[in-house]
């Protein structure tokens, strides 16, 4: 059985596509068959919702009377200080991004309460921002200060663009210490006193595509509520690591550059986040249709949680030292269960993520795609595959003679 793109985008437009999501797709197959269930299925939607840091939007905020060289200079929005260095009015905020008077970890932990992730959420929200602007003044851009009101309806373009986001798979983050630590993966409790994961598991989108056979670039996703494109492979894509006898990754493997109109998307799907003794972010929602062209990809969406697995990693000591040493794995299912054996003992989990968000979102897909409300794209180039020999090198420091 093979069908292209363009078959099933016929097919939404005449509103006979069929599509599942990739929770309601495991049942189908286990009642019906691959082959069945392949023939039948057009798409399978996917979904997931949680941090991720390489996040951020570029915005074009017009020019005033009189002109001002914003680049170069300096530009806060709610006192969280943006990237200048592009062009006169255009700059980056950075979802991590933090004010300059924020105490950090001075005190620690810091609480990190708003940050560019926050800054981003607000303006998506409709809320009037403060923009305060410094610059060096030039003859054609006099102006050397700026304070406004500004609103994402004032400016003329405003977009999210996350380098890397939907990581494929992830760390099981555990604390072997004596001390709690505070961590991008949460608080940590001592001695194996928790262990957090951040993934939508069966729901994910790269997890249902595992070789990227349909993910590429130009690919049209959901995100932030909004509809989006995958721009790129994300930072740190790293498709060579160990899988199982399904392809499922079984560490940390690909990531997603993702652009969009953060003008079309929803403050209920790009939310701010602090963590605590680490700093901000943004919590995002992302989801992706997989075109059902053969049985093979049919069959890599019916993936269980059961049959993907995460390492078990101490942010103790391999973490930060970069060790390979794992100390183990669990499968999705365990640790949705709420505890995972480590180390011969029980320990309590938590995810990051946001399972029922990410549901949600799948859903939301699915009856934009039913209602001929969104037609999938064919990806103008592929994402780098196993084949690539793709690997993420650790940083190569090599010391500075003076």
């Amino acid at each position: 059985m093979t069908r292209t793109i363009a078959e099933i985008n016929e097919k939404i437009r005449k509103g006979q596509a069929v599509v599942v999501t990739a929770e309601e797709v495991i049942d189908l197959v286990e009642k019906e068959g691959v082959e069945k269930a392949a023939q039948r299925v057009d798409v399978v939607t996917t979904g997931t919702f949680g941090p991720m840091c390489s996040s951020g939007a570029y915005f074009n905020l017009g020019h005033s009377k009189p002109r001002i060289k914003i680049g170069g200079g300096r530009a806060y929005l709610n006192d969280v200080p943006a990237y200048t260095g592009i062009a006169a009015v255009d700059i980056f905020l950075g979802a991590t991004a933090l004010p300059d008077d924020d105490p950090r970890n001075r005190i620690h932990p810091g609480a990190f309460n708003y940050g560019g992730g926050h800054v981003i959420e607000e303006l998506v929200a409709g809320k009037d921002v403060r923009l305060a602007v410094s610059a060096y003044g030039t003859d054609c851009y006099p102006r050397k200060r700026m304070e406004t009101w500004t609103n994402i309806k004032d400016m003329n373009e405003a977009v999210l663009f996350n380098i890397r986001n939907a990581y494929q798979n992830y760390n099981v983050a555990v604390n072997l210490s004596d001390k709690t630590l505070y961590t991008y993966m949460g608080v940590l409790k001592p001695n194996l006193g928790s262990a957090n994961y951040s993934s939508a598991g069966q729901l994910s989108p790269l997890l249902n595509d595992p070789y990227y056979r349909t993910i590429g670039i130009g690919t049209r996703i959901f995100l932030g509520g909004g509809i989006g494109y995958v721009a790129w492979h994300g930072t740190q894509h790293n498709p060579n690591v160990p899988r199982s006898d399904k392809g499922v990754p079984t560490r940390g493997a690909g990531t997603l550059t993702v652009i969009g109109d953060l003008k079309q998307m929803k403050p209920q799907w790009l939310v701010g986040a602090s963590m605590v003794g680490y700093g901000c972010t943004l919590t995002v929602g992302i989801g992706i249709p997989i075109p059902i062209l053969s049985e093979e990809i049919l069959r890599y969406t019916a993936v269980r949680d059961e049959e993907i697995f995460a390492p078990i990693v101490d942010y103790a000591e391999a973490y930060p030292q970069r060790s390979p040493e794992i100390l183990g794995e669990a499968s999705y299912g365990e640790l949705k269960s709420g505890r995972i054996i480590v180390q011969e003992k029980e320990v309590l989990t938590a995810s990051l993520s946001s399972y029922p968000k990410a549901v949600e979102i799948a859903n939301t897909l699915k009856e934009w795609i039913v209602r001929g409300d969104f037609l999938l794209t064919e990806p103008v180039a592929s994402l780098p595959g196993v084949e690539a020999g793709i690997t993420f090198k650790p940083l190569k420091e090599r010391p500075i003679e003076e």
